[in-house]
């Protein structure tokens, strides 16, 4: 029986991730969110970046009496990215820092989400251009490993 759960969980993500929006990368968990939320902060750590922004509704919504599914948003990059960003296009930054969308399910178990930094900076290739992408496509490697990293 264990070894059958994740197995299924290796065929669910794929049919799961089919249906998430074009650029993003969508990863269900078994996790609790609380403890998404802490694995993907150190995660983040762990692969060199900084956790720049946090942000979600939860906490706001129970102080007015109102109970949602945990919902957070974290930001991440760091100063090396963002200055060799800045080589390839000052408007490319308005997207930094890129964000991990950690979603609490109904049965209490979360999935980590995030829009790929490819996806993210394609908007601004014809200002950063190929040195641009470059960086993006080391950011998607470093997200992915975030990401693989979160939701072991």
């Amino acid at each position: 029986m264990k070894a059958f759960i994740p197995l299924l969980c290796l065929i669910a993500l794929p049919l799961w991730a089919q249906n998430a929006p074009e650029g993003w990368a969508v990863y269900p968990t078994r996790k609790p969110y609380v403890e998404l939320v802490d694995a993907t902060k150190a995660a983040i750590k762990e692969n060199g970046l900084i956790v720049v922004t946090q942000a979600g509704p939860t906490k706001a919504a129970a102080a007015r009496g109102i109970s949602i599914p945990g919902n957070r948003v974290i930001g991440a990059f760091n100063n090396d990215y963002a200055v060799r960003v800045l080589e390839t296009s000052v408007h490319a930054m308005i997207e930094a820092p890129i964000r991990f969308y950690i979603t609490e399910n109904k049965d209490g178990t979360a999935n980590l989400s995030y829009k790929t930094p490819s996806f993210v900076f394609a908007p601004y290739v014809s200002e950063g251009g190929q040195n641009l992408m470059d960086i993006a496509a080391e950011l998607d490697s470093t997200f992915q490993s975030i990401a693989e990293r979160a939701v072991k």
